[in-house]
């Protein structure tokens, strides 16, 4: 009776929700045009967005599902090693924005097949599972779709939540909708969370505890090749070998503030390159005109591929670069951090021995943000001022600066584990070889 009951309560539940989500379909469409004005790539592949394939089907993948660049870039790790261990797999990778579809080209190519995820509609997704009929689903970090969640369940693909955050504002945001979210947790064959206090959260958000493992950050996994060192040197031999801070992942109320902490900056160091790569493609045209505005010199990656000697601003226009670039930087601020958003990666620069500084906002990276801050790995600025002051501090001391990256290498290779964790988790689910 009490199966019953809960059944009927799902069915009410997912029946309201689709409905809202049909009705709102016309937004989805002039969401797509709004977005299309500031950024072309939103006018491409509508038919992806609503499930509509000219593609073959794809029988029996491994489908990771990554909303956007962080995501893309957390899911390498676990992509990679897939493909280096199992050539024979049939890998799918969606995402929802275009810069993290660029990005899965540019580390993947051809060798896994990329769509984008259909919006939530439940015929739309039904579509999906039967185009693709993927073997399990890996869904990075915090993507919990009712209508394809539930839909997997149905369809009998395993869905695990893997590297799973959940921040406090996150849970308490979900709070309307908790009564369908616990139901949507517990279709999950397991949740992989990213520390202790992510997991405790999903378990009060409905999640079964004995469905929910600990397994670390996959961002601890990513690997640091030559490129970097290749790059810093190339950026040193083109500027002169100037000192050098980046700005990375900044968003539009911030600009300003990076504008102002340059200005200061260049009064003690005139000579200082920053290096500025905004979070999002149509950013990066207004930042070049607002640093030409404030009197520098402005080189880009695009049009001059490096500064000379006398550019004050570098921007970083092109996307999978930045992580190389960090190498090039004394300092690194990573933003989203000065404003609400919740933060970027911190682990990108610290896993390259750059001083990092960022600002108060940091729910999204709670964790992370305290270990670092714990080993003495970053500073944390009460505010664009404070910002620019620890910066100007670290650019003055060398010792400091070594210091901290010697700490940020040291929690990094610590951290190291969650890949290998993953991949035994996942393994029972692979196809076989």
């Amino acid at each position: 009776m009490a199966a019953s009951r809960d059944r009927a309560v799902e069915r009410l539940l997912r029946g309201l929700y689709s409905a809202v989500l049909y009705l709102l379909v016309p937004v989805t469409v002039y969401h797509l045009i709004w977005r299309g004005f500031r950024q072309p790539e939103y006018l491409e592949r509508w038919g992806e967005r609503y499930a509509a394939y000219s593609t073959p089907p794809l029988d029996d993948c491994v489908w990771v599902h990554a909303v956007s660049v962080g995501e893309v870039n957390a899911a390498a790790p676990l992509v990679n090693a897939l493909l280096e261990s199992r050539p024979d797999l049939r890998l799918l990778v969606t995402t929802i924005t275009p810069t993290g579809s660029a990005r899965v080209r540019a580390l993947w190519g051809e060798r896994v097949e990329h769509v984008y995820l259909p919006y939530d509609l439940s015929g739309a997704v039904r579509r999906f599972l039967a185009h693709f009929r993927p073997r399990l689903a890996l869904v990075l970090e915090t993507e919990l779709w009712p209508n394809l969640l539930f839909c997997c369940r149905d369809h009998g693909v395993p869905a695990y939540l893997v590297n799973a955050r959940l921040s406090e504002r996150s849970l308490r945001g979900y709070a309307l909708l908790r009564p369908l979210i616990g139901r949507v947790l517990r279709t999950l064959a397991r949740v992989a969370a990213q520390s202790e206090a992510d997991g405790a959260r999903f378990v009060r958000l409905g999640a079964e505890p004995g469905a929910v493992s600990v397994l670390g950050n996959l961002k601890f996994d990513v690997k640091v090749g030559d490129a970097p060192r290749r790059v810093a040197a190339a950026f040193a031999a083109h500027s002169g070998g100037r000192k050098a801070w980046i700005a990375a992942s900044t968003h539009p109320e911030e600009e300003a503030a990076v504008i102002a902490i340059h200005r200061r900056l260049r009064t003690r160091w005139p000579d200082l390159v920053l290096l500025w790569a905004p979070r999002h493609p149509e950013r990066f045209r207004p930042v070049a005109q607002a640093c030409v505005e404030a009197g520098w010199r402005v080189a880009t990656r695009e049009l001059t591929r490096w500064p000379d000697r006398e550019d004050g601003v570098f921007v970083i226009d092109t996307l999978g670069e930045l992580a190389d670039f960090y190498a090039c930087a004394q300092v690194a601020f990573v933003g989203g951090s000065l404003q609400p958003v919740g933060g970027h990666n911190l682990l990108e620069p610290a896993a390259l021995g750059v001083a990092v500084v960022t600002g108060p906002h940091l729910h999204n990276f709670s964790d992370i943000a305290r270990q670092l801050d714990e080993a003495g790995a970053l500073r944390i600025g009460a505010d664009a001022e404070s910002v620019g002051a620890a910066v100007a501090r670290l650019l003055a001391d060398a010792d400091a600066r070594a210091a901290m990256a010697a700490q940020g290498l040291r929690l990094v290779a610590e951290g190291r584990g969650a890949l290998a964790r993953t991949v035994e988790m996942i393994a029972p689910e692979l196809p076989p070889a």
